[in-house]
């Protein structure tokens, strides 16, 4: 999944004017979903085979040069505000740092990991939110929450003991970095939802993770060799379909997307990111697939859903609770 999509799609709390908002998502918005959702499981795969041409950290920090430049060029057509002073600097810094930090983790995982090993690490990440807000944000966990945690965290228990889809002896340290490239992608959340840059737009919101993740893995880039590996057209393809597809495009129609659609019923497709991941990383990379792989799949994407399932039951309770204190509240007010 686009690690900065997701999390400035944290602080889209608000409806930007100039959309036209459904109550229930459409055909095209069907379609358009699982063209992301193709597109994001794509990407570990773009990054594995970019990095047989370059040194991960000099691709990343590429990636999200180029990517953040196509991004203020877009912010500058659709006039959207950037340098207006609204408190977001020093976090924006943070989370520009965070984000740096996990893909300075997802690259370098790469180098040992397979591609789809290490989306299935890399979607964990709603369950450390989940940790984090109940202890940092008051968001109390719920019963079926922490049974989703159990469920998913057997399936990382699964690919870490999968010897058959394993690409070598070191591919635990690759699962290992991309499992806490996913804790950083969740501390990214929870700044953006604690701090004024849960009111900002998202596009300045990925630009401060772009921008300063642009920087964070050159320090990084001596430990993994040289500049340039071996290049060819297909790892120049897939740093331009990192930088200037997923990036530069898929993000800001992700942004469309949940200012016209509903979050929720958006949210429902993300369990089909780590799905296309694996099945792609299998049949573009051609690496092994093995039942404890698929295994562990369907158990993430299951306790995902139960996840989000106790989420929409709390949101469901919160609206119903709101109505009745709001009506009591009339009944009062009439009655003096």
């Amino acid at each position: 999944m686009g690690r900065a999509a997701g999390s400035a799609a944290s602080a889209t709390g608000r409806l930007v004017t100039g959309y036209e908002r459904r109550a229930t998502i459409d055909t095209m918005g069907v379609a358009l979903m699982l063209f992301i959702c193709v597109s994001w499981g794509m990407n570990q795969v773009a990054i594995k085979i970019g990095n047989q041409g370059f040194n991960p950290m000099y691709m990343a920090a590429a990636r999200s040069f180029v990517g953040g430049f196509l991004v203020f060029l877009w912010c500058r057509f659709r006039g959207i505000a950037l340098f207006e002073k609204d408190k977001t600097l020093i976090p924006g810094l943070v989370i520009g740092l965070l984000f740096g930090l996990e893909f300075v983790l997802i690259f370098a995982g790469l180098d040992f990991t397979s591609a789809g090993r290490s989306t299935l690490m890399m979607n964990t990440m709603p369950f450390w939110v989940a940790i984090g807000a109940h202890f940092l944000l008051g968001e109390r966990m719920r019963v079926l929450t922490v049974v989703g945690m159990i469920v998913a965290f057997g399936g990382v228990v699964l690919v870490l003991s999968d010897e058959l889809s394993m690409p070598g002896e070191n591919a635990i340290y690759g699962d290992i970095l991309c499992l806490i490239s996913s804790v950083f992608w969740a501390a990214t959340t929870l700044v953006i939802k604690k701090t004024p840059l849960s009111d900002a737009a998202p596009e300045k919101t990925l630009l401060y993770q772009l921008l300063i993740a642009a920087i964070v893995p050159l320090p990084f880039a001596p430990m993994l060799g040289d500049a340039v590996r071996d290049p060819t057209m297909l790892t120049y393809a897939a740093f331009v379909f990192q930088s200037a597809f997923i990036v530069a495009f898929t993000y800001p129609l992700w942004f469309w997307m949940i200012r016209r659609y509903p979050a929720s019923a958006l949210s429902n497709f993300a369990l089909l990111i780590p799905a296309f991941g694996v099945m792609l990383s299998g049949l573009v990379l051609g690496e092994p697939m093995s039942w404890k792989l698929f295994a562990a799949l369907g158990l993430i994407a299951g306790g995902l859903f139960i996840a989000n399932y106790a989420q929409r039951i709390a949101v469901r309770k919160a609206a119903q609770q709101f109505d009745t204190d709001l009506a009591k509240t009339m009944q009062e007010k009439a009655s003096l």
